[in-house]
């Protein structure tokens, strides 16, 4: 299997992103990549909200072929933020997928507003 960790973006904002957080991210977020072979690109962006109580978000933004998938996440432990996103982008690609599917093996009829004229042989 081909290397995708170049594929990868980490970002961070009001944090610094350590090397065992940027490894943890990757090592998460590789996964997705064998779900999907239309996947593009994949952006995390982790973040520190300083407010009343502190919350580590982690953002999510798949680059796909079709439709972007974004996903957000919150909560009080940076990691645990991490685990929550690679979870739900794994359920919405599943989803995608399974949906696909379903669409294919359901056909419907297409209807033409205009009436189809009928060859005529010489």
């Amino acid at each position: 299997m081909k290397d995708r960790t170049n594929d990868i973006i980490i970002s961070g904002h009001n944090l610094d992103l350590t090397v065992a957080i940027k490894r943890m991210v990757i090592e998460k977020v590789s996964k997705l990549f064998d779900h999907e072979n239309h996947i593009i690109r994949i952006r995390v962006e982790l973040s520190l909200d300083q407010g009343v109580q502190t919350a580590y978000h982690a953002k999510g933004l798949i680059e796909i072929k079709g439709k972007d998938l974004i996903a957000n996440v919150a909560s009080d432990d940076l990691y645990k933020s991490i685990d929550l996103l690679e979870s739900k982008l794994d359920r919405m690609l599943r989803r995608r997928s399974r949906l696909r599917v379903l669409k294919r093996k359901q056909p419907h009829n297409v209807e033409i507003p205009a009436a189809i004229p009928k060859a005529q042989w010489a």
